[in-house]
């Protein structure tokens, strides 16, 4: 790093000597005396050129240690996702083998039921998982099939859905859309990848919160943007957790003995990074979540 620097003092040095040099000559006739202006104009051309140096160089410098972090910070993502692929993988997998185990030595045929039934159930869920890992890759590069959606009539078509999943029924499920003066406006966008985020913060409120509990869907204009807000009276989740819901197979605390994936999230922000919008959320433990999903009109 120090020789890289020390480049900068070359024009400094080579603008220095160059002033020094004229303005110490004899001069034999007042019209030479323009050499000595020359000379200054040398020096604080190489002076300036010093400084820009300086500037490109700390830019450079910042650059490659932004490009660096960016990096570590990439290996050490990659390294916490595998862990986390190796856990979910690592639990089914033992399930199985322990289920395959026991058909040895089970006795009767009820038994023998309940076994088959439980390696089919880990069976789905390595099927399940296998299957949202796809569509989180595919969507990086997938093109989006573009089609002006109707917000209205998407969100009462995912709001039927989640009624439809099991233990909705235990929910106070309530849906709000403007429909005075004027409707939400249309979007440009993936309609199909659009219900499946829409569904999958409906279903993911489902799961984490209590039979009583409220969930409420909400939609209305803000500027250019259409807003979604899916809220719940559940747990809430911890200050310490908010940071890392986003991430691939991510579990929290509040998650454990909840089937999932820990990919429902991550697909939501993918979709929603891919129409250009913007998802966030709030929560306060004890009291609930909000989940609002920003999306642009005309994009």
């Amino acid at each position: 790093m120090r020789p890289r620097w020390l480049w900068i003092l070359v024009p400094f040095g080579l603008g220095t000597s160059a002033a020094i040099l004229f303005i110490k000559t004899d001069f034999p006739n007042p019209l030479l005396y323009a050499q000595a202006d020359l000379g200054t104009l040398i020096f604080v051309l190489g002076l300036g050129l010093s400084i820009l140096a300086a500037i490109a160089l700390a830019v450079y410098d910042n650059t490659e240690k932004f490009q660096i972090d960016t990096i570590i910070q990439s290996a050490e993502n990659r390294r916490r996702f595998l862990r986390r692929l190796d856990h979910e993988l690592k639990n089914p997998l033992t399930a199985i083998l322990a289920g395959l185990a026991n058909l040895s030595i089970v006795e009767t045929s009820e038994e023998r039921e309940l076994t088959l039934q439980s390696v089919q159930t880990q069976v789905g869920r390595m099927r399940q998982l296998v299957a949202e890992l796809r569509k989180l890759s595919e969507l990086e590069t997938r093109p989006l099939d573009l089609d002006q959606v109707e917000m209205t009539e998407l969100l009462e078509e995912s709001f039927i859905l989640a009624k439809d999943t099991s233990d909705a029924d235990q929910r106070e499920l309530t849906i709000s859309i403007p429909r005075a003066p004027w409707p939400l406006p249309a979007i440009s966008g993936d309609r199909d990848l659009l219900i499946l985020a829409v569904h999958n913060l409906l279903t993911n409120a489902i799961k984490f919160t209590q039979p009583g509990d409220t969930i409420e869907i909400r939609a209305f204009e803000d500027g250019h943007q259409v807003v979604i807000e899916v809220a719940d009276t559940g747990p809430g989740i911890p200050e310490e957790e908010i940071a890392h819901v986003w991430e691939e197979l991510y579990r929290g605390n509040g998650a454990r003995g909840i089937q999932g994936s820990g990919l429902g999230l991550a697909l939501v922000r993918a979709i929603v990074s891919r129409h250009e919008g913007d998802i966030t959320l709030r929560s306060r433990p004890g009291e609930g979540t909000i989940f609002t999903m920003r999306l642009p009109v005309g994009k």
